[in-house]
């Protein structure tokens, strides 16, 4: 089922929920039911838990939104590096070169082919991955620069492996949801608890009331989705989240 009809369901679900309440209660409400004789404190207690649900609910789409940018950048970054290897050992000779550049092939095509799918379905890396990794590393050590030029490569291309390593374990981090289960359990029992409030305030059955009660829970309902779409990055919060490695290599990802 496509996410955004889990949204669309959700939302008009919610929807639907408010408005039977709503009228379920209103039909059997008694005749001495006067709605105006709403106590103040529930309404001020209905402006305070909403305004901290509120900002609640902010934190958390800003922390799994800049979740989702560090995932965004970490790949970009890892694809950028591995790419500056390959072109760093042009001056090597041919046996050399082609040896590292084998090895960011195996890398990216693993990377892409395998590793992604197991990183999206367990929320880990492979130790094959790192292993590869670790092939590529001692391959551009290995050589021993006999030219100025070729120095000045060798220790780039050594940098940008480091930079490889650095952002495959910030990939690794963000390979796993960024939100705990206690702060999903907070947001969900909040969200029942603000729109439960509604019912204190003993809104009636006109249609400006039903609409506003509605659209409300339909925008409590469409937040909690964007928290959940971007907790994790990896499976859903990026559109194309190799297409920094199939844009550099087309060959080896495709």
């Amino acid at each position: 089922m496509s996410e955004w009809l889990v949204l669309a369901l959700g939302m008009l679900a919610a929807c639907v929920v408010v408005v039977v309440v709503v009228v379920l209660r209103q039909r059997r409400a008694g005749e001495d039911d006067d709605p105006s004789e709403t106590p103040d404190v529930i309404e001020y207690m209905t402006m305070m838990v909403g305004v901290v649900y509120a900002i609640v609910l902010g934190l958390a789409i800003a922390g799994v939104w800049e979740a989702r940018n560090a995932a965004d950048e970490a790949v970009t970054d890892e694809a950028q590096a591995l790419h500056e290897v390959s072109e760093r050992v042009q001056v090597y000779p041919a046996e050399e070169r082609e040896r590292v550049r084998d090895d960011v092939t195996a890398y990216v095509r693993y990377t892409v082919r395998t590793e992604w799918p197991h990183m999206k379905e367990t929320g880990e890396l492979t130790d094959k991955g790192a292993r590869l990794l670790g092939e590529l590393r001692k391959d551009v050590m290995a050589y021993e620069p006999p030219t100025t030029q070729q120095a000045q490569s060798y220790q780039a291309a050594v940098d940008q492996v480091a930079e490889v390593d650095a952002a495959r374990s910030q990939r690794a981090s963000g390979a796993e949801p960024t939100m705990p289960g206690v702060v999903w359990f907070g947001l969900i029992i909040g969200a029942m608890v603000v729109i439960g409030m509604l019912f204190a305030l003993q809104i009636q059955r006109s249609g400006r009331e039903l609409v506003l009660a509605g659209l409300f829970s339909a925008l409590i309902a469409f937040l909690l989705f964007l928290v959940w779409h971007f907790d994790s990055p990896f499976a859903r919060g990026l559109s194309d989240a190799t297409g920094a490695f199939t844009s550099l290599f087309p060959k080896a990802a495709g």
